[in-house]
């Protein structure tokens, strides 16, 4: 999700751009705030499965870990997307966390289902809507190209006779990044969608449909292979 910059004490009005284009750069600040966003979202996953307590120590770090991968692929490289396309197009942008939306991911997922909003990529200066649906664009197009690795991986790795788990695991990190892509393009309030689909509803329609397609596609894969 990518946002405009606003300040604690006053709005910033969108202008031209800082600059032809920005060197990469990030700040404490943005590293603490991606940092806890992570490892709350990863605590999300692993209460999705169940929490902990009912499984030995070697199943434990398996979860954890594969919560762990899912988050970075899902979430931080999504955010990071935004962030690498607007500094490549010149504009200040670093992610900033929602306290409130780390709770209710939190709630959520201890009820068995995830919503999460744990924060955004604050933008500042960008004015052109080319500039926001491509910047927007770049989150869910991440997500889309992680679900589709994920899902020729766990292919190969169901045809080893004792790939079935590994093909399992793979199977839900994929899902949770066709399903993050997905749910980002919806076209409405901040999420990434609303700005692609004003800068070019022809490119929101082309993308929304392939993530939808690939969110299905894995979701009943996922299944699948989970009841058997």
């Amino acid at each position: 999700m990518s946002g405009r910059y606003q300040p604690y004490a006053y709005s910033y009005t969108a202008g031209p751009r800082i600059s032809a284009q920005r060197p990469l750069s990030t700040s404490p600040t943005e590293i603490v705030h991606i940092t806890i966003a992570a490892l709350v979202l990863t605590f999300d996953f692993v209460l999705l499965y169940g929490g902990l307590a009912l499984y030995p120590l070697s199943a434990e770090l398996t979860i954890i870990a594969t919560c762990a991968v899912a988050t970075l692929t899902g979430f931080v490289a999504h955010e990071m997307a935004h962030k690498i396309s607007a500094e490549r197009r010149g504009y200040w942008a670093e992610f900033r966390l929602s306290p409130i939306g780390l709770v209710i991911s939190v709630i959520t997922a201890a009820l068995g289902f995830l919503f999460a909003a744990p924060g955004a990529t604050m933008i500042g200066g960008m004015a052109r809507p080319e500039d926001w649906g491509r910047t927007s664009l770049a989150g869910p197009a991440t997500n889309f190209v992680f679900g589709i690795l994920f899902l020729g991986a766990a292919f190969v790795t169901a045809l080893s006779p004792s790939g079935g788990l590994l093909s399992f695991l793979l199977l839900f990190v994929g899902f949770i990044n066709a399903w993050y892509a997905t749910f980002n393009m919806i076209p409405i309030g901040p999420l990434d969608g609303a700005k692609v689909w004003r800068w070019s509803k022809s490119a929101w329609a082309a993308s929304f449909v392939a993530f939808a397609v690939l969110a299905a596609i894995m979701a009943y894969l996922f299944y699948v292979v989970a009841a058997v």
